[in-house]
C-alpha cells in the first residue's frame, strides 16, 4: 500500500519479476515537489531498499528524478527506474516518461497488459575502458578470487550506462555462486575508483548471463537486480566486439539471494542500451 510521507506518496515495489518474492525492492516516491536532499536521504534510509527514486511532479510525461540509497545519493539506479516506470504507468497509463536525471534524460517506455506492468529504459550513451591492473588485482583480493579464475574470452572493464561498474568475469558458474567479500575493503577500494557496483558475470550461453552485483557504497552487500550495470555490461559487450549487434541479452540475477531476477538487455546496433523488467508492488496491490 502506498504511504503519505514528507508531502508525497511512497510505493514500494520489487523490480524485474512478477512476484513479490524476487527481483529487487526499491522505493518510488512521487509528489508535486522533490524535498531536500537531507529528507530524500532521510526517506531512503528510513525505506532500506538498496535504491529509492524520487520523481516530481506528480502528472505528466516529463518527470525529475533523483536516487538515494540508504546512505548516499547515487547518479543513476536502473532497477529503481524501473520500477518508478511501472509506478507511474499504473496511475498515468501507457507512453514514454522522459526521466530528467543527473547524467540526462532518460525515456522510459511503459506499457500495460492486463494486470502486468512493464517499463523499458533506454540508457545513455554506454562507454567503457580498461582498468588498471592493480584495480583488478586489489578487486579480485577483496572478492577472495584469482586471476586464473577469469574468463579470458571477457576481460576485465570498467563500464558505463549511467554509473561506473568494473565487470569482471568468471569463468565458471561455480566461481560466481561462491561469493563471500570483505565488505570494507571493497567498499573502500570502489569509493577510491567511484565505482557503483561490481559486475560479476558467468555466460551460460553466447546471450544468457548469471550476474551478482557487490554494493558495498550503498551500504548493501549484494544487489539482487541492477539494471544500471546490465546496460553498461551490454555496452561494453557491444563495443568491445564480444557479441554480434543488434543483440538480446538476458541476465538471472538474485538467485543465489532466493530473490530471482530476470534483466532482458537490447543492445541495438548503435546509441542507448535498453533494459526491461516488470515490476510488482511489494504488499500484493497493484498501486
Amino acid at each position: 500500500m502506498a504511504a503519505e510521507m514528507a508531502s508525497g506518496v511512497l510505493h514500494r515495489l520489487a523490480a524485474f519479476t512478477t512476484t513479490p518474492g524476487g527481483g529487487n525492492p526499491a522505493g518510488v516516491w512521487i509528489g508535486d515537489t522533490l524535498p531536500d536532499p537531507a529528507t530524500m536521504q532521510r526517506i531512503a534510509a528510513e525505506v532500506g531498499y538498496s535504491e529509492t527514486a524520487f520523481v516530481a511532479p506528480a502528472a505528466g510525461l516529463e518527470r525529475t528524478v533523483r536516487y538515494f540509497s540508504p546512505q548516499a545519493e547515487v547518479s543513476f539506479c536502473g532497477h529503481a527506474t524501473i520500477a518508478a516506470g511501472v509506478a507511474l504507468g499504473r496511475s498515468g497509463g501507457n507512453g514514454t516518461y522522459r526521466l530528467a536525471t543527473a547524467i540526462g534524460t532518460v525515456p522510459v517506455a511503459v506499457r500495460l497488459q492486463g494486470n502486468h506492468v512493464s517499463a523499458s529504459l533506454t540508457s545513455v550513451q554506454p562507454r567503457h575502458t580498461l582498468p588498471p591492473q592493480e584495480l583488478v588485482g586489489e578487486a579480485l583480493a577483496a572478492l577472495g578470487w584469482r586471476f586464473e579464475e577469469l574468463d579470458p574470452a571477457i576481460p576485465p572493464a570498467l563500464a558505463y550506462a549511467g554509473a561506473w561498474h568494473l565487470v569482471l568475469a568468471a569463468a565458471t558458474g561455480d566461481r560466481l555462486q561462491a561469493l563471500d567479500y570483505d565488505f570494507e575493503r571493497l567498499k573502500t577500494l570502489m569509493l577510491a575508483h567511484q565505482l557503483t557496483t561490481l559486475q560479476l558475470v558467468w555466460r551460460e550461453s553466447p546471450l544468457l548471463f548469471h550476474a551478482r552485483n557487490p554494493f558495498p557504497v550503498g551500504g548493501v552487500v549484494e544487489d539482487p537486480a541492477t539494471g544500471s550495470a546490465a546496460a553498461a555490461l551490454g555496452g561494453y559487450l557491444r563495443t568491445a566486439g564480444l557479441i554480434p549487434a543488434p543483440a538480446t541479452l538476458r541476465i538471472r540475477q538474485g538467485d543465489a539471494m532466493g530473490r530471482p531476477s530476470l534483466i532482458v538487455v537490447e543492445v541495438p546496433a548503435e546509441g542507448g542500451i535498453i533494459v526491461t523488467g516488470e515490476a510488482v508492488w511489494l504488499d500484493g496491490t497493484n498501486g
